[in-house]
């Protein structure tokens, strides 16, 4: 198998959660909607049955070099191209949900890949008051709240949902430079001009590391995974869990 290819700070911060709560539920079959670059995929193929969906050809082209290595499957598509009758042990979307114009009917949709008894973990950006600069750059819609996702997770049937969130203390300094960043990459009113679904394309692209740097710093992030546990109250993400019955 080849090099697990590096996280950047914040989705350093997010696999510390994420990859917890993979290994205690142990799927033997994962659906990945919207892989983006395929590096949580990589991860998760390794461990799992994978199948991911990404519909941004140029990500999906990452992606499959990244995940097929490890054994897992990639298509170019979104979740509406698989047989309706697809159902799987873990279904997730990791910074997927904030993109899209109606939550409501994608976790619905989602949902229906979930096996009895299986799992949807979902992660997204955190606190509707931090929307910023970089939200509007990559085409968020909005940001959430707990009790938002608890709302809305259950709102679809699902439950025993458990809300993490993440990102304390470090997460706030990296949301004030892709802020920066933001403000520096766009004008305002040529940015409203650029639809929604074009943002989020190459959203995911934007301050990617590079190979051997992306190895040093996330080294050099590891120990804010563990400082992030003390405040499980404070941060800047959220990771989801909830149980199809």
């Amino acid at each position: 198998m080849t090099a697990l290819p590096a996280l950047p700070p914040n989705a350093r911060l997010r696999w510390s959660v994420v990859g917890r709560v993979v290994e205690d539920l142990n799927p033997g079959s994962v659906l990945e909607i919207g892989c983006g670059l395929g590096s949580f995929g990589a991860r998760l193929a390794a461990r799992s049955d994978y199948l991911g969906v990404e519909p941004d050809p140029t990500s999906f082209a990452v992606a499959k070099s990244r995940i097929e290595p490890a054994g897992g499957v990639v298509l170019n598509e979104t979740s509406d191209a698989l047989e309706p009758e697809r159902q799987f042990d873990l279904v997730c979307a990791f910074e997927v949900l904030e993109h899209l114009e109606d939550d409501t009917a994608a976790v619905e949709s989602w949902t229906r890949f979930i096996r009895p008894g299986g799992h949807l973990v979902l992660s997204m950006p955190a606190w509707p008051d931090r929307y910023n600069a970089w939200d509007t750059l990559v085409g968020h819609y909005r940001r959430y709240s707990p009790s938002e996702v608890h709302r809305l997770l259950e709102g679809q049937g699902l439950r025993e949902v458990h809300v993490v969130v993440y990102g304390w203390p470090l997460g706030y300094a990296l949301e004030a430079v892709r802020s920066k960043v933001a403000v520096r990459k766009q004008d305002p009113a040529e940015t409203e001009d650029v639809p929604m679904a074009k943002r989020t394309a190459g959203s995911g692209r934007i301050l990617q590391p590079k190979a051997a740097a992306g190895k040093l710093v996330e080294t050099m992030v590891v120990p804010f995974t563990q400082l992030q546990r003390l405040r499980p109250s404070a941060g800047t993400g959220l990771v989801a869990v909830a149980r199809r019955p």
